[in-house]
């Protein structure tokens, strides 16, 4: 799918399928992105169908909240229940395998990387589809990669990861920015989404192994005396 843009105008969008890397990534990622919130569930002993219910807004939160505030219908899971059954099933899978998926740290960290930038990708497709300003096509991009593991956060009780200095939100963002500048220069679809994936994929691994973080303000009353 190309795609260019001009203000006042919508994009200009040549009609196809998802690259069939992407879909495969994509569900990957959910899968991945499902056991981990599995994990997370299981670290604040919920119940079976709590371990479902964080898993599923986890791998789908983000998606969810792009379709609505885009005013796009059917959900995308609505429109495909399936995707329902491949979470569920991947969240009551990790239950058994706890100890052994735990102790995969790093295997599951790429897993977790890979679906950042491919949520974030899948989501400026559905912002470019919607004919949105760049803007907003980026920030579709964004709350597609990260708001279910904002809302996972929330439900189990945590602060959020984002919030805490990660490079996980700004790297959504380099990825949704170099993927839609692509895309309008006219460069093939199947290469973006391989950049998108190599670079995200970098800054996320380079940020966890030299402990990048963003500045954090600290304010304390204490400061004032």
């Amino acid at each position: 799918m190309l795609a260019t843009w001009q203000p006042g105008r919508d994009p200009v969008l040549t009609p196809g399928d998802e690259p069939p890397m992407l879909t495969i990534a994509f569900y990957i990622a959910i899968t991945a992105e499902a056991m981990t919130a599995a994990l997370a569930a299981g670290r604040r002993k919920m119940d079976w169908f709590g371990v479902c219910l964080i898993a599923c807004v986890t791998a789908l939160g983000g998606g969810t909240m792009r379709d609505v505030f885009l005013d796009h219908y059917p959900l995308f899971w609505v429109a495909n229940p399936y995707v329902l059954l491949l979470v569920c099933g991947a969240a009551l899978l990790t239950i058994p395998l706890a100890q052994l998926i735990d102790r995969l740290r790093w295997p599951f960290l790429l897993l977790d990387a890979l679906g950042l930038v491919v949520f974030t990708v899948v989501g400026c497709n559905i912002g470019i589809e919607a004919g949105v300003h760049p803007i907003i096509v980026i920030v579709a991009g964004m709350v597609t990669g990260t708001a279910g593991g904002i809302l996972r956060d929330v439900l189990c009780n945590d602060i959020p990861l984002i919030f805490q200095g990660e490079l996980y939100a700004s790297v959504s963002m380099v990825v949704g920015v170099i993927y839609y500048l692509g895309l309008m220069g006219g460069l093939p679809t199947d290469l973006m989404v391989i950049v998108a994936i190599a670079v995200g994929l970098t800054l996320r691994v380079l940020a966890i192994v030299f402990k990048w973080e963003m500045p954090k303000f600290v304010y304390d009353r204490e400061m004032r005396k």
